[in-house]
């Protein structure tokens, strides 16, 4: 019997009759001591119980059973998984002020942490649970322990809208100013959640207008998220917030109103306010800074008459630029919400056939993801996919009809192209960061996806190059943009190269429009045609045609293309596989024609290895390690 499960189940369950039972049946101390230890799946009886409420199993487990109050483990909070949580911080996050008091009349330490840095007092104000705020605190609690984000329980509270908490945190002296690692303060907290109340308590309490990271005041949080109330709030405060400040919060929210909310009338209100504070308001007028006309937005230009705000109403194509325009100017290319409504006009664009309007917008979006983000950034790998998404429709859906009756055109070659090549690009500098970092800190998982999304989209070039209307022109520059990314010599996870996940059918991406199937034979023939090595290995000693092998089935193109450009057929891996030792279900002359690739040179060296022939020092230096690999 499975004891440990057995135990583990029964204080999940709250069950301690059989808990009972099971502890204490003709079992030892030792014996005891190692099953209230025991994890199962992360947790142990004890973070178990405490997380589920039930008082008087824990109490068993603890003076009964000696189980160590501060082991931690990890639980389950709305849908996520928090590693390293003690007893008392489940207790606390979950609300059981009973088990709490029980947990410190047994000496658990007040201030423990999860892998996060969170404390059994940040748990509490998560959840509002402020009976339990008080007791850790009157037990010694630090209220200034933030987590490793920076955000400290004041801050929570304020996000949460948990005003009483607030206020308790508030009467103790939070520090109401402090700053998150990206610079937010609980202003910005509950400004974001649409917390009014909690808002006028923090500016009572000494609130100021400070920016964040991205130069964000909380003013302009709340109207970047449609919160009109905290915005008129705030606007009316000339101590907090200066005359530029107030026109571009109102901009800002006519912006939130067209993209976020579609209310088109709502931002035009907003707007003519805005219009009316920038030139008639008190104080000099603000004019607005001219920028270059950009060809994403359709060269629109910020509009400066109060009188053609009214013209926008008949055309809410143009109100839409106008949004992004405002947007671009408040909050800068690098906040993320500019590139984000951007890709979002896209893909409406998208949705109504408009393709070339989607694909300069995302590609504008693209560009500035690209100069302002960390290399490897999910938000730019998350542009690349819905270009290799949209792509993918378009060629599978060519010369159909949209659900909006508009005729899908064929697919511009030259557009996949200026994205591939952004997408090479973006593992090459990837590819250099992490090269600059130390091997501990060094994760693939992003270089891998990249250069996943990379290929895909060089898949979608190779299926072109057959295509009637590729010039050769065109054809010679493909053939240039896969080498250019050949030649960086990428290894992703797992030692893989290019060449392996083209032949690999786990690199496939899950799409909703797969034009392109992995393995994909044309792709390896122009990987190979350009100058990958056919028998490359990665980490596992697989070369591509062992990775073609365990697509299950191995299809028979792949194979060709692979032996034709020189792969051998009777490589073995790190395991002492062969391509055909690795076939399940296919015979190995259903693909190819062995007799055809099959050469002296590896006839040789597998005798040699059968029949354990001394080689090392006697053949040339060259010819040790091509024997070694057969």
């Amino acid at each position: 019997m499975d004891y440990k499960s057995v135990v583990y189940n029964a204080a999940r369950d709250g069950n301690l009759n059989r808990l009972k039972l099971y502890l204490h049946c003709n079992k030892g101390k030792e014996e005891v001591s190692m099953l209230v230890a025991a994890k199962t799946s992360g947790a142990t009886p004890l973070v178990i119980a405490c997380r589920n409420g039930h008082y008087d199993v824990a109490e068993y487990l603890i003076e009964k059973c000696h189980a160590d109050i501060e082991q931690p483990g990890s639980v389950m909070f709305d849908g996520e998984t928090i590693e390293g949580a003690p007893p008392l911080w489940c207790a606390a996050a979950a609300g059981h002020l009973d088990i709490v008091k029980l947990l410190i009349s047994h000496g658990a330490k007040v201030n423990s942490t999860t892998r996060t840095n969170s404390t059994p007092l940040r748990a509490a104000c998560f959840d509002g649970h402020l009976e339990i705020v008080k007791y850790l605190v009157q037990h010694g609690a630090d209220i200034e322990v933030a987590n490793r984000h920076g955000h400290s329980c004041l801050m929570i509270a304020c996000y949460k809208g948990h005003i009483r908490i607030a206020k308790y945190l508030l009467s103790l002296k939070a520090s109401v100013n402090r700053k998150s690692v990206k610079g937010n303060t609980a202003l910005h907290d509950c400004a974001e959640s649409g917390s009014l109340e909690i808002l006028k308590l923090l500016i009572e309490n000494g609130a100021t207008m400070d920016v964040d990271s991205y130069g964000m005041t909380p003013l302009l949080a709340a109207a970047v998220t449609g919160h009109n109330h905290i915005v008129e709030y705030l606007i009316k405060l000339p101590h907090l917030v200066s005359k530029k400040e107030k026109i571009d919060a109102l901009e800002l929210l006519g912006a939130t109103c067209v993209d976020k909310k579609r209310d088109m009338v709502g931002a035009l209100e907003v707007w003519k306010r805005a219009m009316h504070y920038r030139y008639h308001g008190e104080g000099p007028p603000i004019l607005k800074p001219r920028a270059q006309p950009v060809p994403a937005y359709d060269y629109v230009v910020e509009i400066t008459d109060p009188d053609s705000l009214d013209d926008l109403m008949a055309d809410p194509d143009e109100m839409r630029m106008q949004a992004l325009v405002m947007r671009e100017r408040i909050l800068g290319p690098a906040h993320p919400d500019t590139s984000y409504y951007i890709r979002y006009r896209g893909a409406v664009y998208a949705d109504a056939g408009k393709f070339n309007r989607c694909i300069e917008l995302w590609n504008y979006a693209l560009d500035m993801q690209q100069s302002m983000l960390e290399r490897l950034n999910p938000m730019t790998q998350s542009s690349l996919f819905s270009f290799t998404e949209l792509f993918s429709f378009i060629m599978g859906e060519e010369g159909k009809h949209t659900t909006r009756g508009r005729l899908v055109p064929p697919v511009d070659v030259v557009e996949i192209l200026r994205v591939f090549k952004k997408a090479v690009k973006e593992v090459d500098l990837g590819s250099q960061m992490l090269e600059k970092m130390p091997n501990v800190e060094r994760d693939m998982t992003y270089l891998t996806r990249v250069l996943v999304i990379t290929l895909h989209l060089a898949c979608l070039l190779t299926r072109m190059l057959e295509h009637h209307t590729t010039t050769e022109g065109i054809k010679k520059e493909i053939h240039k943009a896969v080498y250019d990314l050949v030649k960086l010599r990428i290894r992703a996870r797992s030692g893989r190269t290019a060449l392996h996940l083209a032949c690999c059918r786990d690199a496939a991406l899950l799409g909703r429009y797969p034009a392109c199937q992995f393995p994909s034979a044309h792709l390896a023939e122009v990987l190979l045609r350009v100058g990958a090595d056919p028998n490359v290995k990665d980490d596992e000693g697989n070369t591509p045609l062992h990775l073609a092998a365990m697509a299950r089935p191995c299809p028979a193109n792949i194979a060709q293309v692979l032996l034709k450009h020189g792969a051998h057929l009777d490589l073995v891996n790190s395991s002492g596989d062969t391509f055909t030792s690795l076939l399940k279900g296919q015979q190995v002359h259903e693909l190819v024609n062995t007799a055809k690739y099959t050469g002296l040179s590896c006839a040789a060296a597998r005798i040699i290895q059968q029949f354990k022939i001394p080689y090392k020092g006697i053949v040339p230096a060259a010819l040790e390690s091509f024997i070694a690999c057969h």
